[in-house]
């Protein structure tokens, strides 16, 4: 399975958010802004406006604004990514005398069309590192994880914030196919169709059911995820589902659920190239702020051996220990 077929890049159409993961195109314009904002070349940032964004703030406005600012605060010391916000970057910058967010937007001929400066506030977000809920693996027979582990090299999801710590998975056979013949269709797909489980007991906050699947190898950017589940947990962790099959889900938003029921089928819908799960957990519902939290599975079956307490990583067979 490529890397570029099966990515589930955590955007809306909108593309709010590249999975918090900073865009070249932001970077060079922010380090450029910053180089001629210490260097007093406030020419430079106004020739780096864009027509409207001239038309909004004057040569000599943006001047006095620039300088009442490096009076006030200084020149810039340190300047980090921290998200997206709407079309923003969101940069917490460490001024000489003060801390800011310096918010700067981008339009498609790399100008700068949006620019503010705030007082920096961290995030209210609850932070956390892993799942203390036990959980089960969400699928009755043995899965293959494709994507799964700490490294970019086992896992591409690790670049996006909210997905860091993702696993793709799909049922292959002795030969490590994840098709029966040809895999022209999503039926001759092992995984197509496989029940999909409740990992442990909680609520459905969220549910997608109406992407269509796609045909193997043409995939749907419209909406990435596809048809989704969202599970959050006593212990306010977010399961997220993605990829079911059109139609299958059976829970309900608001849904109290217990662990092992079922929650739809395997499918193939979204920003997907063939039939697989994509399993994550997350700090909050909404994909765009979220933050991936490391998954820990209470004690399964690994490549044929009981594992407690245990993270799989590519290439791994697993699957539950039955009672």
């Amino acid at each position: 399975m490529k890397k570029y077929l099966v990515t589930i890049l955590l955007t809306t159409i909108m593309n709010v958010a590249f999975g918090q993961t900073e865009k070249i195109v932001n970077k060079t314009v922010a380090d450029s802004f910053e180089m001629n904002y210490n260097a007093d070349n406030f020419d430079a940032i106004f020739s780096s406006f864009s027509t409207e964004m001239q038309n909004a703030l004057p040569l000599d406005k943006m001047k006095e604004f620039l300088a009442g600012l490096k009076t006030q605060a200084g020149k810039i010391t340190k300047r980090q990514f921290v998200k997206y916000e709407q079309t923003y970057a969101s940069y917490k910058t460490n001024f000489e005398r003060a801390l800011f967010a310096v918010n700067i937007s981008v339009d498609n001929n790399s100008k700068i069309n949006g620019l503010f400066v705030k007082p920096f506030t961290e995030s209210n977000l609850p932070k956390l590192v892993r799942n203390t809920t036990k959980l089960i693996l969400p699928f009755k027979d043995e899965w293959t994880v494709i994507w799964g582990g700490d490294t970019k090299e086992l896992n591409y999801h690790v670049e996006s914030e909210a997905q860091k710590n993702a696993f793709d998975m799909v049922i292959t056979n002795d030969k490590g196919n994840s098709y029966k013949t040809d895999g022209k269709t999503n039926e001759d797909y092992y995984a197509f169709g496989k029940d999909l489980i409740a990992p442990c007991d909680g609520e459905v906050v969220l549910v997608v059911d109406g992407v269509k699947d796609n045909v193997p190898g043409i995939l749907n950017p419209v909406y990435v995820p596809g048809n989704t589940v969202i599970i959050k947990t006593q212990n306010n962790e977010y399961l997220f589902f993605a990829h079911f099959k059109q139609h299958s889900i059976v829970v309900k938003q608001g849904q109290k659920i217990k662990q092992g029921e079922l929650l739809g089928l395997c499918g193939n819908s979204g920003n997907s190239s063939e039939p697989h799960l994509h399993f994550h957990i997350q700090n909050v519902e909404d994909m765009n702020s979220a933050t991936g939290v490391k998954s820990y599975f209470d004690k399964i079956k690994v490549n044929g051996l009981t594992k407690m307490d245990y993270s799989p990583i590519q290439k791994e067979k697993i699957s539950n220990i039955k009672k």
